[in-house]
């Protein structure tokens, strides 16, 4: 590649690549060059207008474009970011991939002609275009330069040493080093030791391996440092420790080890899709090699149903046409023209449009035969670049950042607590120490007890109970998602889901089936249409079957069989047909109701005397057969029916046959049929026949030994027409309904025309009475103009892909939650944009299921309905053990710090065990319970919760309040007047610890019968709805209850307590139950009054908890300075971390803020008070 100079006339081209060592900053800039300062990091996702973005269809292709005034050296212009694939050490081809990538994304017929067309490129990849690569080739034998190849006046080399090969290099060996091999680099796995340490790097697991840490050292100080008076029972502190190091190791391994099941489930998903083969040519013959083996040089052949594995030049062929719906969005079959003769209507001047020799990978081949040059493969492939592009990292939950924030709150309410507590207790100690007979040890120990009860305190408030909650709540949703046909990529967007308010769908395969079928027909006076059609007087395509004459199932077998191009095949392993949509759904058609048995045999038994391409221009196609009987010939027409009518004069009889005249009361009555099966989006075909005694026909036009199709189409006979829809699927309707219903819009983007797609969402129920635009229209809106008009618009038809990436951004941006559905290549960027992105398991292509969040294994638009449900079900689940977690934090603190104030020894009422009873197993045990509630139906009743909506609602405060008074002023009573009330001696150390013990006893079962009464969120009473449907919530209460006795009765010596007798289980067990009706009068509470009482209360609280958070960070700001200080770093690292330090710093010491308000309503007005703690200080951000 030393010279590569560009030859054609008036066009100068320097493509010299940089050397490895030549930088951005350092280049020297010559003419013709390219120079760019452009980061080598290139983002697929921003679209500049020199982006690489592999995924957008510019509005005006190259294809269509006077290509003799583009400069080439523009054309073949490295983007950002891909520099590195222009530069090939010791290439003996006279491209490189990058040059040869400048072809695809967008199609660019300036590189191809830049290239110097289909030979040009054939030369400069030693290859040749009808015997294709050798099979003998190992290093290539003679270098190529750029001009050699690109010059069009002579098609010879000059002459160039031969290049030394060695005899036993491994094949190919040159071309798989230069362009590389059709495989893309395994995603690597992440191993299950770092996800375990991503799981552990969480604040609240830290929090809590640091109080596990100071609570096992004083336990074990307790058991070992100290000597225990005669009788004392054994010290178990230690316990609390160890306790607290299972709870981390059960939440890191659980989380992590969801993770790592998760990624292997999607690495299983993408295997379903097994290697294929193709053929190619090579040394002349046709071999069937691995899709893996293609090598960039390869000529391919190409068939109808083959999934087009690597980019390439189209050589030639027969009438070949593409679907490349999956790669770029044009939803149109894309017909493919050879490339020299591309080259010479580029020479030429000749007008462009039209011209596409160009072969996409991920493109699909819908009819035609033909050979092309590949010319990318791998990671240099347009198929390759998307691939690699949407490969993402999982990120945490939005859930967990919330709950992090306020476990972080919490511990700091419950530090202040605690160190509230020890300063009380310590002054009380040191004010005592004058009168103090007790000795130095005695002394020591009892103020050790006084920093026991204050780090049991913390341990108290640390919710240890929040990220197993969160991560059970997730881990049962994602497996019983799977289970239900959604498989669950990104954690995140479980919890997500269930807030969404809006869904963007696409029609094809996701709201219909994505097979074309007929499903309604008028032959005579029979008509027939689709099962769920609500008119009773119409019969089903079953009954009109069974009543036609078989002579008419054998005259429409024949027009649709004889008179196609499509074949029997097999698609992932089904049988099935292979051709045009329409083709394929008359085939159906035959096979399914009219007795036709097999496509091979039906064609077999006619005699085809001539067949007649499909005639643009007419819209229609025919077939020539010989009748059996040997009484003459039949000609078989189908094609628009509105155009096949003006044909006809005459009409069949549905029974017989017989014909008759189309008189214009029968012209005027089909012509509305047709117009009536047009509005309801159905495509309509119709069949006509004519029969004659000779062929060719006496007034026939014959050329070249066939009849003109035109000259016989004149004085047809109709026997019908069809009408072809691709059905809504079924239980789509009442799925659309339900997530409207459910507070969720529901978009059509599709890119049909707008009458389509206005009859398929009408039939869904999506459009009712709102907007319908169409993409050109949609694009040309400002932001301002789009804003108005969204919240009204239910259809955005003939649309791009880009239009539904903006359409995407313009709802986040209004505040909305957003899903969208994906199954091509071209549907990443709104997959990626969007919330939460649904791929297609069957029908997606691999791009879209990488750029997805939600796998679709049944391509059902219901199943997003089973994901919306199992999401709002995590954020209850969640909501409902962070009302039970604060309910019991607030008590259990409250308690303790008040009974150790209030006694003279400064010992708690609940002793350092028995705390870890109610602090950890219980928290534990609550959230096995309340993570795995399945949805019911009624969770679609309501509406969703904004982004911006509070974790603790106004009725979870009210509840969290209410039951925390009850269950403060039964213990306190019972601990303060128990003695009195119940006539116990105060100097009975037995009576005594009987009272502690019914004390603890009765605190344990308020919190039991708590758990039922925070399995609802709302107002209404029925706290036992679906109990029975979670045998986990069940299971966990029978084993609590039963730890619970058994520690009474068995666990008097670690616990401090004593077994009680009935009378006192009794009192225990009723004062606990008197919560469940106590929950009934919360719940009849206004709400408006409650949150009135709170802004009253809390305001004060609120000024106080800002100013203390101010203070602690402002003391923390000053520590962090003093730490950075003895840091050694060197100065220029200094000033490089300096300001993103403090910033991160700022970011991490900010409390989170506690509003108060009021109301109930989850959408509130910016001034309408409610209680609330804002947790996601990223929220504004969005």
């Amino acid at each position: 590649m030393a010279s590569n100079s560009l030859a054609p006339p008036m066009l100068v081209v320097d493509t010299r690549t940089r050397p490895r060592s030549d930088t951005n900053e350092t280049r020297v800039m010559t003419p013709g060059s390219f120079v760019s300062n452009i980061s080598n990091i290139s983002n697929p996702f921003l679209t500049p207008a020199n982006s690489n973005n592999p995924f957008l269809t510019p509005a005006q292709s190259d294809c269509g474009s006077s290509v003799i005034s583009v400069d080439p050296d523009a054309a073949l212009r490295p983007d950002p970011g891909t520099e590195n694939d222009f530069d090939v050490e010791n290439n003996p081809f006279a491209f490189s991939p990058g040059q040869l990538g400048k072809l695809q994304n967008p199609k660019s017929l300036p590189a191809f002609w830049a290239l110097g067309g289909l030979s040009g490129i054939t030369r400069g990849l030693q290859s040749d275009i009808n015997s294709g690569l050798s099979m003998d080739e190992t290093s290539v034998r003679t270098s190529v330069t750029f001009e050699q190849a690109v010059r069009r006046a002579s098609n010879k080399f000059l002459e160039l040493p031969e290049r030394t090969s060695k005899p036993e290099s491994d094949s190919f060996l040159d071309r798989i080093r230069v362009f590389g091999r059709n495989v893309l680099p395994a995603k690597k796995a992440t191993p299950i030791w770092k996800l375990m340490w991503n799981a552990f790097n969480d604040k609240v697991i830290i929090l809590l391996t640091v109080a596990a840490a100071i609570s096992l050292a004083l336990g074990i100080y307790e058991t070992v440092g100290t000597v225990p008076e005669p009788g004392d029972p054994p010290s178990v502190d230690w316990v609390e420790g160890v306790a607290i190091i299972i709870a981390i190791l059960i939440v890191t391994l659980v989380g992590s080890l969801n993770d790592w099941q998760k990624e292997r489930a999607f690495v299983r998903l993408n295997a379903k899709k097994e290697d294929r083969e193709i053929k190619v040519i090579r040394s002349g013959k046709s071999y069937m090699i691995n899709v893996h083996d293609i090598l960039v040089g390869d000529v391919l052949h190409l068939e109808p149903g083959d999934l087009v594995p690597v980019d390439g030049i189209f050589i030639g062929g027969h009438d070949m046409k593409c679907d490349e719906s999956s790669a770029t969005g044009e939803s149109d079959a894309i017909k493919k023209t050879p490339g020299e003769q591309v080259m010479i209507a580029l020479e030429s001047g000749a007008n462009q449009k039209g011209l596409d020799p160009f072969i996409i990978s991920g493109s699909k081949v819908l009819e035609g035969v033909g050979t092309f040059l590949c010319t990318s493969v791998g990671v240099h492939s347009s198929f390759g670049k998307i691939m690699m592009s949407v490969r993402t990292d999982i990120e945490a939950t939005p859930l967990q950042k919330k709950l992090e924030r306020l476990a972080v709150a919490i511990a700091k309410l419950g530090g202040a607590a605690a160190g509230l507590l020890f300063f009380v207790l310590l002054f009380r100690f040191v004010a005592n120490l004058s009168t103090d007979a007790r000795t130095s040890s005695e002394k020591a120990s009892a103020f050790l007890d006084i920093l026991i009860v204050a780090v049991t305190i913390i341990v108290v408030a640390v919710p240890e109970g929040l990220p197993l909650a969160v991560t059970l709540a997730l881990a049962f949703a994602t497996t019983r998602l799977l289970k239900e046909n959604n498989l669950v990529r990104v954690l995140r967007a479980c919890e997500t889901m269930g807030n969404a308010t809006a869904i963007c769908s696409d029609k094809t395969g996701t709201l219909t089936t994505n097979k074309m079928t007929v499903v309604a027909g008028t032959f005579g006076q029979t008509t027939f249409t689709k099962s769920e059609s609500e008119k009773s007087d119409t019969q089903t395509i079953s009954q009109w079957a069974s009543n036609i004459s078989q002579k008419t199932k054998d005259a429409v077998v024949q027009s649709v069989a004889i008179n196609s191009t499509a074949f029997e095949g097999e698609e992932s392993g089904q049988f099935t047909f292979i051709g045009s949509k329409t083709e394929t759904a008359l085939l159906q058609l035959a096979r399914d109701h009219l007795g036709m048995q097999s496509l091979a045999e039906a064609r077999a038994n006619e005699e085809v005397v001539q067949m007649m391409p499909f005639d643009s221009a007419k819209k229609c196609m025919g077939a020539v057969i010989k009748l059996r009987d040997g009484s003459g010939y039949r000609l078989l027409v189908k094609g628009a029916s509105e155009i096949l009518l003006n044909y006809c004069s005459e009409k069949a009889d549905a029974e017989s046959l017989a014909t008759s005249t189309l008189t214009i009361d029968d012209r005027n009555g089909l012509k509305s049929v047709i117009d009536s099966y047009a509005k309801g989006s159905l495509r309509t075909i119709g069949i006509v026949y004519q029969d004659f005694i000779q062929w060719p026909p006496v007034n026939a036009e014959v050329e070249d030994g066939h009849v003109k199709f035109e000259s016989v189409l004149k004085d047809l006979v109709w026997l019908g027409l069809v009408g072809i829809q691709d059905p809504v699927r079924p239980g789509v309707p009442e799925a659309v309904r339900r997530a409207q219903k459910a507070g969720v819009v529901v978009r059509m983007v599709t890119g049909d025309n707008a009458v389509t797609a206005q009859a398929i969402a009408t039939e869904c129920g999506i459009y009712t009475d709102g907007l319908i635009m169409e993409g050109p229209d949609f694009r040309r809106l400002s932001e301002e103009e789009m804003d108005a008009k969204l919240p009204k618009l239910q259809v955005l038809a003939r649309s791009s892909p880009e239009d539904k990436r903006v359409l995407v951004a313009r709802l986040k941006a209004l505040g909305e939650t957003v899903a969208v559905t994906g199954d091509g290549t071209n549907d990443a960027p709104a997959l990626k944009t969007a919330d939460v992105g649904f791929s297609m398991g069957i029908c997606g292509t691999e791009v879209a299921k990488e750029a997805s969040e939600i796998v679709l294994m049944d391509d059902n638009f219901t199943s997003i309905l089973t994901a919306l449900k199992w999401g709002r079900a995590v954020n209850d689940s969640v909501q409902k053990f962070l009302q039970f977690q604060i309910t019991v934090n607030i008590t259990a603190v409250l308690l303790a710090f008040i009974s150790a104030v209030a006694d003279p020894d400064s010992h708690s009422v609940l002793t350092a065990v028995q705390l870890l009873w109610v602090n950890l197993i219980m928290d534990t045990f609550a959230a096995l319970a309340l993570a795995t509630d399945p949805p019911t139906e009624r969770v679609l009743d309501r509406l969703p919760q904004p982004k911006s909506a509070p974790i603790i609602t106004t009725n979870m405060w009210k509840m969290i309040i209410g039951q925390a008074i009850f269950q403060l002023a039964v213990t306190l009573v019972l601990y303060f007047a128990g003695s009195s009330i119940l006539g116990y001696d105060p100097d009975d150390e037995l009576q005594q610890t009987e009272l502690k013990t019914m004390v603890f006893n009765t605190f344990v079962w308020m919190q039991i019968f708590n758990e039922f009464n925070n399995r609802r969120l709302d107002n209404k009473f029925n706290i036992f709805e679906g109990v029975h449907r979670n045998k986990f919530f069940i299971l966990i209460n029978c084993i609590m209850i039963g730890a619970q006795i058994a520690i009474i009765f068995v666990g008097g010596t670690a616990f401090e307590i004593t077994a009680i007798d009935g009378t006192q289980w009794a009192i225990c067990v009723i004062a606990a139950a008197v919560s469940l009706p106590w929950a009934i009068v919360v719940r009849l509470f206004p709400d408006a009054w409650f949150a009135a009482i709170a802004k009253t209360v809390g305001t004060p609280v609120v000024i106080v908890y800002k100013y203390l958070a101010n203070l602690y960070n402002k003391v923390s700001a000053i520590f962090s300075r003093l730490f950075k200080r003895t840091r050694k770093s060197t100065p220029e690292e200094k000033l490089e971390e300096k300001p993103q330090e403090n910033d991160e710093s700022r970011e991490r010491e900010r409390g989170p803020e506690i509003v108060v308000s009021e109301g109930d309503d989850y959408f509130h007005p910016s001034n309408a008070p409610e209680i609330q703690i804002i947790e996601d200080l990223e929220q504004g951000r969005r």
